[in-house]
């Protein structure tokens, strides 16, 4: 076995991505509030950086510059050169800090708490308020409060009681039994919004059953016996069980709808998600769209004319090179932001164009359309068309839609028309729009509908869109009220 060192050469493609090239993505992949907030970021990063004002007042060009000018440079250098030792500094801190220096953090992080807004009332605290006004033993108010604690977000005790037991002793070095949580959990299903601490959907609805409500009984026998033939929509199975007529169940059933399965979820409420567009569509007086973007409130960006003369008159290496690396940061941030302006233009111009007849006619007229072809047609990688439409918004005359909405495949007709899934979706909630819901139709008869208008679809893909759209079984969706009464009038004989 012998061991040789030797060199040979080889031609490799690779492909690497400059940060410029990386920013650029970036940039164009941000909708607009978040490139707004990057380019705040960069203005106090950089000071380089500054927006060009809506006044006339601009900065003075080198004729203007007073007499004194060498004098100006050398204190320009010399605020500089104390920047750059000040953000040294400040990086140096971040990794050790002094105990004036923590005392200067820690009355930031208490400034910064004083002016957070307070965060609502959570159901916990809530419910802690009115354990304090219950007259009960103190004993069994601590496990309440205990119990409390254990509450998940929409008011349910999930955890055994048996292992809360077990939980309170080891914490405690106290003795207490199964009994003793009971109780006390008793006092909590006493709180409102009535029907937390139950330990299931059952117990929830029983515990917000006022003696006052008119059908009490049969409620109790529906929540107790036939949940899941209510969620079914079996009427006649518990009519045959409970011998109740038909009209009572469905008035109790109604009733049952105003209870809350969820009785902590108003404690949670989602925030509102607010969108702002990217693009707006308008349309002129010849009938044109127009696309303009939605960046009225979107700074413009300039270079500062005398750090660029100040960086030719610094003598220090180290001025120099900090001037050189955020003017260079500064061009191609403003670059990066003239390509996503460009680039989501053409991407937006090209998406109208092929769905004119979306905005001319509804959403049940979009065409198929995919990505590669927005690319073909603009001259880019299909990458960049999905940056271009990721998390963005058009304000169109038909309403305020994403981007990705204009995108998708279908299916072709006999005639050899292909037709979007937009469409398809549209055409089935039409047809169970206008369905009668005595006999609604099943999944198959769905498929039949829509075979009868074109649209060949399978019956997988039928069901799929139901359920995407959260539309019911044809079982769930039928009124038993109307079945009945069809019933009874084929049964009936014919007035002579």
């Amino acid at each position: 076995m012998r061991l040789e060192a030797t060199q040979q050469l080889a031609l490799h493609q690779k492909m690497i991505l400059a940060p410029r090239m990386i920013q650029s993505m970036e940039i164009l992949q941000l909708p607009i509030m978040a490139l707004q907030e990057r380019i705040q970021q960069e203005l106090e990063e950089n000071p380089v950086l500054l927006v060009v004002e809506k006044s006339p007042a601009l900065e003075q060009t080198p004729s203007e510059q007073p007499a004194s000018e060498s004098q100006e440079w050398q204190d320009e250098l010399e605020q500089l050169e104390k920047l750059i030792e000040e953000r040294d500094e400040e990086r140096r801190t971040r990794h050790r800090l002094s105990p004036d220096g923590l005392e200067e953090a820690a009355d930031r992080q208490l400034e910064l708490m004083l002016n957070t807004p307070a965060r609502p009332q959570s159901l916990h605290d809530y419910l802690l308020e009115q354990l304090a006004f219950l007259d009960a033993p103190p004993r069994h108010l601590s496990l309440a409060r205990f119990l409390v604690a254990y509450l998940d977000e929409n008011g349910y005790l999930t955890t055994p009681l048996e292992q809360l037991a077990q939980v309170y002793n080891q914490a405690t070095g106290e003795e207490v039994s199964v009994q003793d949580m009971e109780a006390a959990l008793r006092l909590v299903q006493q709180l409102e919004p009535r029907g937390v601490g139950a330990r299931d959907l059952k117990e929830c609805l029983l515990l917000q059953l006022n003696p006052d409500l008119p059908n009490l009984a049969v409620l109790r026998v529906l929540i107790e016996d036939h949940l899941e033939d209510l969620q079914h929509n079996r009427l006649p199975l518990i009519q045959k069980k409970t011998g109740f007529e038909l009209t009572t169940i469905q008035r109790a059933l109604a009733q049952l709808k105003q209870l809350q399965p969820r009785p902590g979820a108003a404690f949670n409420p989602e925030t509102a998600q607010y969108v702002v567009p990217d693009l707006i569509v308008e349309r002129d007086e010849n009938g044109a769209y127009q696309v303009r973007l939605a960046d009225d409130y979107l700074p413009e960006l300039r270079i500062s004319k005398r750090y660029l003369e100040l960086r030719q008159h610094a003598t220090d290496p180290k001025i120099r090179e900090f001037l050189a690396r955020k003017i260079q940061a500064a061009r191609w941030l403003k670059e990066a932001i003239a390509q996503r302006k460009r680039t989501l233009l053409k991407v937006a111009r090209a998406i109208l164009h092929r769905q004119r007849d979306f905005l001319e006619k509804g959403p049940e007229h979009i065409v198929p359309l995919r990505m590669q072809e927005i690319a073909d047609e603009v001259g880019v990688h299909v990458t960049t068309v999905s940056r271009a439409v990721d998390d963005k918004w058009i304000q169109t005359p038909r309403g305020l839609f994403p981007l990705r909405r204009f995108f998708g495949g279908g299916v072709t007709t006999a005639q050899g028309e292909e037709v979007a899934w937009e469409t398809i979706r549209q055409k089935l909630l039409d047809i169970i729009a206008h369905e009668d819901k005595a006999r609604p139709y099943s999944d198959e008869e769905l498929v039949q509908k829509l075979r009868e208008q074109g649209l060949p679809v399978a019956r997988r893909t039928v069901t799929k869109y139901r359920k995407l759209l959260r539309i019911p079984s044809s079982r769930q969706r039928k009124d038993w009220t109307l079945a009945a009464s069809h019933t009874s009038q084929q049964n009936s004989p014919p007035s002579s």
